[in-house]
């Protein structure tokens, strides 16, 4: 191993703990529905650059910390990112070659579907809401999924994470 890589871990582990941050900064109740899904979208990248470093473990581990950190239900989040990571793995061969507004609107469906689960599991323990907004932070995953693909790229090329 060369001496380039050996810190590839740490700094996959900061991106994720950056996540958490962002997740977990405060912001205006008017625009607390809009708050983009973070965490998924640092594992999506990781998951299709380096799908034999981050998957579906990494995914549950994230989740169970995340569930932990918000205070939902134990494993609510666990779920939706493994379902995430799972797909983004069988997805990343197409996905690296997609250009970047393709990338965004796969990355939409895969929050989606990350809003659902999350939505379903509350639906089971009595949380729901009657309105779609929980779909929300999709779209602006989307919008933002640029941004943070060409940041985390700059991150995984700056720090040689292979």
């Amino acid at each position: 191993m060369n001496e380039h890589s050996q810190g590839g871990g740490l700094i996959i582990f900061a991106t994720f703990l950056f996540g958490i941050v962002l997740s977990q900064m405060p912001l205006p109740e008017f625009i607390g529905w809009a708050r983009p899904e973070w965490m998924a979208m640092i594992l999506i990248y990781w998951v299709i650059a380096l799908p034999q470093s981050v998957g579906v473990g990494s995914a549950f581990v994230a989740g169970i910390v995340l569930d932990v950190i918000r205070g939902s239900v134990l494993g609510a989040n666990a779920l939706a990112l493994v379902f995430v990571a799972y797909f983004a793995a069988m997805l990343h061969r197409r996905m690296r070659v997609f250009p970047i507004w393709q990338q965004s609107l796969l990355v939409m469906v895969l929050i989606g579907a990350n809003q659902l689960i999350l939505h379903w599991v509350q639906a089971l323990v009595g949380y729901t809401g009657d309105s779609l907004l929980f779909l929300l932070p999709a779209l602006v995953s989307a919008f933002f999924w640029p941004l943070m693909f060409l940041i985390l790229r700059r991150v995984r090329r700056t720090f040689y994470v292979s």
